[in-house]
């Protein structure tokens, strides 16, 4: 294994910041000039000859206008059919919480579903989440509360809460236990993963 590879557990952040980066027809030059790095830094990274700071990767993120998440995101063939047992779920562990992929990141239409794990206190982080798409939450244990553009919801189990994606929101857990939501995410920009939003400032455990 790269030894560079090694200090993100594995993953080859060089090879997803080229694949983000085609994406959207950035060149190099141009995502050096948006993120205040050199093109020659840059150039290392994708070739994994330098390892990125967690501070590089934050400035990447906002010139590719993606989560911190995106870099460490595993490419999956899609397919017309999902089939996800319990024990194959995609979990990424974060302060104070936990997501869990219910297979949709595979899924060739556009449609992902999490359950979401949250500790009291446990929150989206300081800043508002905005993506493509249409979400649904659905509570299913404990309280979590969202704030979208300034209204404030409390869920209790059995509770849903539906809105457009790209309306500033955030949540955390307002109560005392554990909550637990399934949160469904639909009619996203197919170069999208709108679950890794939710995650940019609950920065992952790599």
């Amino acid at each position: 294994m790269n030894e560079k590879m090694e200090e993100y557990g594995g993953v080859d952040v060089g090879q997803r910041l080229r694949a983000l980066r085609e994406q959207r027809n950035v060149s190099m030059r141009s995502l050096a000039k948006m993120s205040g790095l050199s093109a020659n830094g840059l150039s290392m990274i994708e070739r994994n000859l330098t390892s990125p700071s967690v501070s590089t990767l934050t400035k990447l993120a906002k010139a590719l206008e993606v989560p911190v998440a995106a870099f460490f995101r595993e490419q999956n063939e899609k397919s017309k059919v999902i089939f996800c047992p319990k024990a194959d779920r995609n979990e990424i562990h974060f302060l104070h919480g936990k997501w869990e992929g219910l297979g949709g990141d595979q899924f060739e239409g556009q449609l992902e579903a999490y359950i979401l794990t949250v500790e009291p206190d446990g929150s989206s982080g300081n800043h508002e989440l905005v993506h493509s798409g249409n979400e649904m939450v659905y509570c299913l244990e404990g309280q979590l509360a969202y704030e979208i553009e300034n209204q404030h919801y409390v869920l209790n189990p059995g509770d849903t809460l539906f809105f457009l994606s790209k309306i500033e929101h955030r949540w955390h857990n307002p109560g005392n236990g554990k909550a637990r939501a399934m949160i469904l995410i639909s009619g996203y920009d197919p170069h999208d993963s709108p679950g890794e939003y939710h995650l940019t400032s609950p920065a992952p455990k790599i």
